[in-house]
């Protein structure tokens, strides 16, 4: 297949020189099948968005740095936080239009120069932060062996998107190689947004927020575009600092049938993380974490109304003060979550709770297991609003006593 090296089209490896129109033309002109090549060096780019059939190749030592400036980040219309607005466009993006069959592939970095762009982006305020890598609307996605690193807000973001492989990736959201952090906020490692067929094995993500996010469009909008995150499977995973893989909050369209198994959580907020609260309607459910374990010696957050524990199920979610005891009429907007399996996990954890459960009290959530379950934390179990909660096997513990608050 014919390969298109960018520097043949213009762009210049000095670190200096802003390369979008080089990028884009190569890719433009890449036939069916072809590779747009980028090497060894430093490359200074603007958005470009991928077409279909097409594979970009980051050497090995190639680098692709977002420019600070925001002009070369048109703002365009983009699924965000679950709701179609206005957006930055990102340094790696699709147009929206259905696309198939793209690649990004190598042992190179894609830079999103996140730090810059994220106050500029919130100063000037036209629009949405943009993301390092943002996929939408394609059928047939594989990403592996590259770096992702410092996005404006989440770091890659998958929309609409069917049969995708992420494969040996690296995320870094929170710190730059020498340990200082980026100052990003709502910094997600990957975020998979109404997607179908997933797998994302055997990747590092060190995440500012959710290391890895399964969501489905917010409220009426979400209900009204009805695409549900589904068949989805991560698995040989390693997460350094964030907060785990969490459904939601983001749920609208639905979330079902997730496999997260045989991953680790080092110095992690929580493993598992499910946030369906009332206006989000849809459901969540058959939802399985097996053979996983965290160790976070952490202080850095502690029991709040976003991160509730290693082990959190919460329908008063982003909610500082509630009544968990007092029910809301049901309605479309009431979430169902239906089927949350915990099976061979280890909790070790100075931060927050072991366990938290807490369900709505006008539907309250079903089905929960918990089987060869050791977790230990701040505070042990509380529990509310929950039907059918079963423990096999299991021993919560924790280091204090609280007495007050909304859920014993």
């Amino acid at each position: 297949m014919a390969i298109y090296n960018i520097m043949d089209y213009g762009a210049v490896s000095d670190g200096k020189t802003v390369c979008t129109r080089a990028i884009q033309r190569a890719i433009d002109l890449c036939d069916k099948g072809g590779t747009v090549y980028v090497p060894e060096g430093t490359f200074i780019s603007g958005a470009v968005f991928l077409k279909s059939d097409m594979t970009l190749f980051l050497e090995e030592g190639a680098k692709l740095l977002g420019s600070s400036d925001i002009g070369d980040f048109p703002v365009m219309g983009c699924p965000f936080e679950g709701l179609d607005q206005l957006c930055y466009a990102s340094l790696i993006c699709t147009d929206g239009a259905p696309h198939r069959n793209i690649v990004i592939d190598g042992k190179g970095v894609i830079d999103a120069n996140g730090a810059a762009l994220y106050h500029a982006e919130m100063d000037e305020n036209q629009g949405k932060r943009g993301r390092a890598v943002c996929i939408r609307n394609t059928d047939n996605v594989r990403i592996q062996g590259v770096t992702i690193r410092q996005s404006p807000a989440w770091c890659l973001h998958l929309i609409y998107c069917q049969n995708v492989y992420i494969h040996q990736i690296q995320i870094h959201t929170k710190y730059d190689e020498d340990g200082n952090k980026y100052g990003i906020h709502n910094g997600d490692g990957i975020d998979i947004d109404s997607c179908k067929n997933v797998r994302i094995a055997d990747s590092l993500i060190a995440s500012q927020d959710d290391c890895i996010a399964v969501k489905s469009g917010r409220d009426v909008e979400g209900r009204r575009v009805g695409i549900p995150s589904e068949y989805i499977t991560i698995e040989d995973c390693v997460f350094k600092s964030g907060f785990g893989v969490a459904m939601g909050s983001e749920m609208s369209g639905g979330v079902k049938d997730v496999l997260v198994r045989r991953c680790t959580f080092e110095n992690v907020f929580s493993i598992a993380s499910i946030k369906a609260i009332r206006g989000r309607g849809a459901y969540i459910k058959n939802i399985h974490y097996e053979n996983c374990s965290l160790v976070n010696h952490s202080t850095e957050y502690r029991d709040t109304k976003w991160f509730r524990g290693a082990i959190y199920v919460d329908g008063f979610y982003g909610h500082e003060k509630f009544d968990a005891d007092t029910p809301a009429a049901v309605d479309e907007g009431t979430p169902v979550v239906d089927g949350i399996y915990l099976k061979d996990i280890t909790v070790d954890t100075v931060a927050g709770n072991a366990v938290y459960l807490c369900g709505l009290p006008e539907m309250p959530f079903r089905n929960i297991y918990l089987e060869n379950v050791t977790a230990h934390g701040r505070h042990g179990i509380k529990v509310k609003n929950i039907d059918n909660l079963q423990m096999i096997n299991t021993e919560i513990s924790g280091d204090e006593i609280e007495t007050a608050g909304n859920v014993e």
